[in-house]
């Protein structure tokens, strides 16, 4: 995997101060996608020991929140398979962190409810340790920048414990 950028001290891509990891890799291709540049796999450098140093480090101080995945895409296969033990590390040596997740597929997308890639034998354990999902493609038609945390109005934003506890979808904003 790939990392298209990393974001210390952001307040755009989550509640509170938080760390950003942008991974590279997705196969959406949105029309008018703000990261556009991350939809190579290749893009960035590789996400090694060193990368993970750096955004546990990022973590540590008490004003920190916890960590935003974004992209690229999170949920494709190839990430999902570097992504899951590093968010078990990041949960061991900080559980007290949210971690959140901007995914261009839908919940029902990778729990397997509606078929796609980005249900794997691994993907329901990596959404297990989300608290929150920004779900679904940005549609350019959609486009309304008063929404929170999302940018059109087909994407929700999910609490994630909530909604596999009740086994329905539970908005953490509306």
């Amino acid at each position: 995997m790939n990392v298209a950028e990393i974001k210390t001290n952001d307040i755009a891509n989550g509640e509170g101060v938080r760390t950003s990891l942008f991974v590279s890799g997705c196969r959406h291709r949105c029309p008018d996608c703000f990261n556009y540049m991350a939809w190579d796999f290749e893009y960035g450098k590789p996400f090694t020991k060193e990368t993970e140093n750096k955004i546990l480090t990022s973590l540590k101080p008490n004003w920190i929140a916890g960590l935003s995945l974004l992209g690229g895409e999170p949920f494709e296969p190839e990430n999902q398979i570097e992504l899951l033990p590093f968010i078990k590390k990041l949960k061991k040596q900080y559980p007290d962190k949210s971690i959140w997740c901007y995914s261009g597929f839908t919940i029902e997308e990778i729990t397997g409810k509606i078929p796609s890639r980005a249900f794997t034998e691994i993907s329901v354990e990596l959404l297990k340790m989300l608290d929150v999902l920004v779900d679904g493609r940005y549609e350019k038609v959609l486009k309304n920048i008063s929404l929170k945390f999302r940018g059109s109005e087909n994407q929700r934003v999910i609490d994630v414990k909530k909604t596999l506890e009740h086994n329905k979808i539970i908005l953490y904003l509306n």
